[in-house]
C-alpha cells in the first residue's frame, strides 16, 4: 500500500479538530514567513538584517522550548495549544499595526519575532505530546504522515500566496491574512476534550527538565536524530537566502516558489506514504534522507536555471520529509508519556532551533562569500556531518521491531 493512510482521521475526532485548525494557521503563518524577511529586506537591503532572524529568536526558542516541554507533562495540553494560539493571534495584530505606520520600526518587527518564538516554543511540545494520547500506537506514523501533509500543503499555498499578496498589496494586507487564520484556528482548538497530566505528573521545574535531558541522552538513538537533523538544518537550510538568491537569479518572481519548493517535495512523499509502515531501520533511512538533503540543497546553490534550482529544493523537500517522517515515529513509539512533553522540548529545540541557527549561519557567510556559494558549501558541510552520525551505532541500528512501547 503506496496511498496515504487516513485512519487516524477517521478514528478519531480530536486529530480530526487538530489537524483542521493546524491547517488554517499553517497557511496563515506561511504567509507571514515570507512576509517578515521581505519586509526587513526592502527597510534594510541587508543580508545581516535578514539574517539576524535567527538570532532573536534562538534564545527564546530554547528557553521557553524547554519550559513548554515541562508544563506540557504538568499540565493540560490542550488548553496550552489554545492559549498560546491566542498568544500568537496578538502579536500577529502587532505586525500588522506597525506594518500601518508611516514608517514600520525595525525594532519592534524584531521583538514580535522574539515574542512568538517563544509562544511557538510554549506551544509545539504539547503539540507533539498530544498525539500519542489521541491517536492509537499503531496508527502513530499514519498520522504523522498526514499532519506532514497538512504543513506541506500550506508551506506550498502559504508561500507562493504571500509573496504574491506581498508584493501586489502590500504586506499590511499580508499579515492581516495571518491575523484571520488564528482566529478561525482558535474557534477549533477550543472544542478539544481536556488532555489532564498523569496524576503523578512532576510540577514544571529545573529539575524535571533536566530529567528529561538526561532521559535523552541515555539513549543513542534519540541522541543520533537530534544530532542528525541539527546538522541538516543549520549547515543546509538557506531560506533566508531566498530574496537575495532570486535578485541574482533575476527572477524575483520565483521568490514564493522557493519557499514552497522544499513542500512540494514532501507533499509528494507523504501522500504515497503507505510504503513508510513496511520500513524497520528508522534510523538507517533517518541518515540516508539526510544526506540527499545535504545533496540537493548543494545542487541548489550550484544551479543556474531556475527551473533547476527549484527542482533541486523538491529533491530536498522529499528527502526532509522522509527524515522527519521516521525521526516522529522513533519519538512517538519509544518516549513514555510522562516525559513526552519535556522530550518534546528537546526535539523542538532539534528541528526549529536549527533553522534559527541557520538563519545566522547563512546570512553571515553570505555576507563573506555571497549568496549561491553559502548554499552549496552549507549543502556540502551537511553531508559530512551527517555521516558523522554512524558511530552511534544504537541509532544506525534501530529496529522499531525490537523496540517496547514507549
Amino acid at each position: 500500500m503506496t496511498v496515504l493512510d487516513l485512519r487516524p482521521w477517521r478514528t478519531s475526532r480530536d486529530y480530526r479538530l487538530l489537524w483542521s485548525s493546524g491547517a488554517i494557521s499553517v497557511l496563515g503563518s506561511f504567509i507571514t514567513y515570507v512576509t517578515v524577511p521581505l519586509q526587513i529586506k526592502e527597510l534594510t537591503g541587508s543580508y545581516l538584517a535578514v539574517g539576524a532572524m535567527g538570532l532573536v529568536e534562538l534564545v527564546p526558542m530554547i528557553v521557553f522550548g524547554l519550559y513548554g516541554g515541562a508544563l506540557a507533562d504538568a499540565m493540560d495540553r490542550s488548553r496550552i495549544v489554545l492559549l498560546s494560539e491566542a498568544g500568537l493571534g496578538a502579536v500577529s495584530l502587532v505586525l500588522l499595526a506597525n506594518s500601518l505606520l508611516p514608517h514600520p520600526m525595525l525594532w519592534l518587527i524584531y521583538v514580535v519575532v522574539a515574542l512568538a518564538a517563544a509562544l511557538d516554543g510554549l506551544q509545539r511540545p504539547s503539540l507533539d505530546a498530544l498525539l500519542p494520547r489521541i491517536v492509537p500506537r499503531d496508527q502513530l506514523t499514519a498520522a504523522i504522515a498526514l499532519s506532514s501533509m497538512r504543513f506541506s500543503v500550506g508551506a506550498i499555498v502559504g508561500p507562493a500566496i504571500g509573496g504574491l499578496i506581498a508584493a501586489t498589496f502590500g504586506v499590511s494586507i499580508a499579515y492581516g491574512c495571518d491575523l484571520v487564520s488564528f482566529g478561525i484556528a482558535l474557534v477549533l482548538l477550543a472544542q478539544l476534550k481536556a488532555v489532564p497530566p498523569l496524576s503523578d505528573a512532576d510540577k514544571p521545574s529545573l529539575r524535571g527538565i533536566l530529567e528529561g535531558l538526561r532521559y535523552a541522552g541515555s539513549r543513542p538513538d534519540l541522541l543520533g536524530t537530534y544530532l542528525v537533523d541539527l546538522a541538516a538544518m543549520i549547515l543546509a537550510m538557506p531560506n533566508a537566502l531566498f530574496p537575495f538568491l532570486a535578485d541574482e537569479l533575476g527572477a524575483q518572481w520565483a521568490l514564493g516558489l522557493m519557499y514552497a519548493a522544499t513542500s512540494v517535495g514532501a507533499l509528494a512523499v507523504t501522500v504515497t506514504s503507505g510504503w513508510t509502515s513496511k520500513v524497520h531501520r528508522h534510523g538507517l533511512m533517518v541518515v540516508l534522507a539526510a544526506g540527499v538533503w545535504g545533496l540537493a540543497m548543494a545542487g541548489a546553490g550550484w544551479a543556474q536555471p531556475v527551473w533547476l534550482v527549484l527542482f533541486c529544493l523538491v529533491i530536498a523537500g522529499a528527502a526532509d520529509c522522509v527524515s522527519g517522517l521516521f525521526r516522529s515515529t522513533m519519538w512517538n513509539q519509544t518516549i513514555p508519556d510522562h516525559l513526552r512533553g519535556r522530550l518534546a522540548g528537546i526535539e523542538l529545540l532539534s528541528y526549529t532551533a536549527g533553522p534559527q541557527l541557520s538563519q545566522i549561519r547563512a546570512g553571515g557567510m553570505a555576507s563573506l562569500i555571497g549568496a549561491r556559494p553559502a548554499i552549496w558549501t552549507g549543502g556540502l558541510a551537511c553531508v559530512v556531518a551527517v555521516m558523522g552520525s554512524v558511530g552511534l551505532r544504537g541509532f544506525i541500528r534501530y529496529d522499531d521491531r525490537l523496540r517496547p512501547n514507549g
